[in-house]
């Protein structure tokens, strides 16, 4: 037999435990969660040399530290011309673009600090212990409402979703809490209000939210924004190559990375790797179509990408190509491609 409805003392409603939880995450973290707006200069009339901004979007963000930076999407502030930070207490700053890394969709910005607004850095997870089935809390601004707070589960883990360039985001955070546009930027919490990853994307046909939502995991920001805060960019290990995009492989039926030119004074110029040239009579003689680093098959410039995301800058690894039909291996240098020392250049025949 039911027991009786638990009463309500002194006027306050009945809340379960779990609601108890919820409330108390929005009233500590919500104040670190802001909405980022994109602006960009625009001509008045065809005619006319005015300039005027125009919103190009709105999205997500959290405050990371109490030196006013701000952690959102790389999508959220792309191309704008002014960026603007909305805080909960009504309050709004310019921002900067600090830095960004497009294939993670990470972006850092920053507000000068005017010594009335007070920063509280949002708490970290570890993602990497993260288990389906427990509990994720998002808050955001979908559709341009700002502290919007929704709640489910974490649905999945390991997830890739595309990202630029070519280059899959792997290990992303699945869940069915309901992300929509606007949403981009904030924060997806545990029941401690600690930061599971940053909500990225939605899986919908209709632009809504069908319960099938993405986030970058907390491991991937926080390494990230450290090298971006510290450096101002992020470190992109590689060997100083530049690459078809994936279409010309499909159309010429060619698993690997073909190489369309090597950077002179790279270390893959010094192993002695190949870009494609054009002859004296106009015929191009493809590059160098790298299959392998170390024990791993390279299929695809997401395969070699991430083989060498796993590495350090300094490092040497065997690299394995396809060069005139024979199978060739070289030890090549790992190197820093955002310290590039020249222009990537095709090879001479």
């Amino acid at each position: 037999m039911a027991g009786p409805i638990p009463s309500e003392d002194d006027g306050a409603p009945y809340l379960l435990e779990d609601e108890r939880n919820t409330i108390d995450i929005f009233s500590r973290i919500s104040a670190r969660v802001v909405n980022v707006s994109n602006l960009r200069y625009a001509r008045v009339g065809f005619f006319s040399f005015d300039v005027t901004e125009v919103p190009a979007g709105t999205g997500s963000g959290f405050i990371w530290d109490d030196n006013g930076y701000i952690v959102t999407n790389y999508h959220v502030i792309q191309n704008a011309d002014r960026l603007t930070v909305s805080f909960k207490n009504g309050k709004t700053l310019p921002a900067r673009i600090v830095g960004a890394e497009p294939r993670k969709d990470i972006a850092v910005i920053r507000v000068k600090l005017d010594g009335q607004h007070s920063f509280q850095s949002m708490p970290l997870a570890d993602s990497s212990k993260l288990q389906v089935g427990q509990k994720a809390v998002a808050i955001g601004s979908p559709f341009g409402l700002d502290q919007t707070l929704t709640k489910g589960v974490i649905s999945a883990l390991g997830r890739s979703i595309p990202g630029v360039g070519g280059v899959q985001i792997r290990d992303m955070i699945q869940t069915d809490a309901s992300i929509n546009p606007g949403n981009s930027g904030g924060p997806l919490l545990d029941s401690r209000g600690y930061l599971l990853g940053m909500n990225t994307m939605i899986f919908s046909e209709s632009g809504t939210s069908a319960g099938i939502g993405f986030a970058v995991p907390s491991s991937t920001i926080n390494r990230i924004v450290t090298q971006i805060i510290k450096n101002g960019r992020v470190v992109q290990v590689g060997i100083g190559i530049e690459h078809f995009d994936s279409n010309i492989n499909r159309q010429l039926n060619i698993e690997g990375v073909i190489v369309r030119a090597v950077t002179q004074g790279s270390s893959a110029a010094t192993a002695g790797l190949r870009g494609t040239h054009r002859t004296r009579n106009g015929e191009i003689i493809l590059g160098d179509v790298i299959v392998g680093v170390e024990d791993k098959k390279i299929r695809s410039y997401d395969d070699l990408y991430n083989a060498f995301e796993s590495l350090q800058v300094g490092e040497k690894v065997r690299v394995s190509f396809i060069r005139d039909g024979k199978r060739v291996t070289a030890s090549v240098l790992l190197i820093d491609e955002n310290q590039k020392p020249k222009p990537a250049m095709p090879s001479r025949p």
